[in-house]
């Protein structure tokens, strides 16, 4: 192979890793499938036994959708797992380290492991809290309808939810179907402002309270919420592309024109020889 080929070839490389970061530039990362290595975590952090889990751990797992069906002892053997895993894989590393850096790692390993799920915990609640804000606007109009058309606030939300598939839907659904099994009606949408880590759901289990204590009509608030979310979905949406433009610009500058340039040196290179 020639040099001239050698640098064609990596122009295009170069070239196909520009484009696609292009067309992924502002898209939310798909998550990242970790069920088996969670799993793995569980499985070794469970018979050393789990610490007493914080009293907040069961509302952020909530809020993240209870991720892998994982309970609160669970995650806390899972965090466990991780801490041990990190120290056995990190010791050859914090072994090799100049000076008292060894003992600085062994002390961190351990911290870094048992606090990685909560930063997963993290990603997935904004994951979460992302594609619920973008389907808000939609099903706070849908559902003002079905309570104008004069449905039962329990039976409107789970008409709603059966027919706008979405992740918040299917949070709707899932109250209506416990109210229709018995729940109380302020039990279900605390579970439901639980699970949901947006304040457009906050603000509307809120104004169904008033409007079950007081009886103040909640069409014409759900119709000022819709408003208030659509505005803020569209403000979302110049925010990530203002965010989008300077990934776009250090894509062509690191990738795209390189490529550019080594198809030139390519070009000159066959040329000269």
């Amino acid at each position: 192979m020639t040099p001239a080929l050698i640098l064609a070839a990596a122009a295009g490389i170069l070239a196909a890793a520009g484009i696609v970061e292009l067309a992924a530039a502002g898209r939310p990362r798909p998550p990242a499938a970790g069920t088996a290595l969670v799993a793995v975590l569980a499985r070794v952090g469970r018979p050393f036994g789990a610490p007493r889990p914080p009293r907040d751990l069961e509302t952020r797992m909530a809020a993240a959708g209870t991720p892998l069906g994982l309970g609160v002892g669970d995650m806390m053997a899972v965090k466990g797992g991780a801490a041990l895993v990190a120290v056995l894989a990190g010791s050859p590393f914090a072994a090799a380290l100049p000076g008292r850096l060894p003992i600085v790692a062994v002390l961190a390993l351990p911290a870094a492991g048992f606090f990685a799920p909560d930063l997963m915990l993290v990603r997935r609640i904004r994951r979460r809290a992302g594609a619920m804000a973008a389907e808000l606007p939609d099903l706070l109009d849908l559902l003002r309808i079905s309570v104008e058309a004069g449905l039962p606030l329990g039976r409107a939300l789970g008409e709603v939810g059966r027919r706008h598939g979405g992740l918040l839907a299917r949070e709707w659904a899932r109250t209506a179907a416990e109210v229709s099994l018995g729940v109380p009606n302020a039990r279900a949408l605390a579970g439901l402002a639980e699970r949901c880590p947006i304040g457009g759901v906050a603000a509307l289990v809120a104004a169904v309270g008033r409007t079950q204590r007081h009886g103040a009509p909640l069409a014409e608030t759900l119709a000022a919420q819709a408003l208030q979310a659509r505005a803020a979905r569209a403000r979302r949406i110049r925010e990530r592309a203002a965010r989008a433009a300077p990934k776009i610009q250090l894509v062509i500058a690191l990738l795209l024109v390189p490529s550019v340039l080594l198809l030139v040196a390519a070009a000159l290179l066959a040329s000269l020889t």
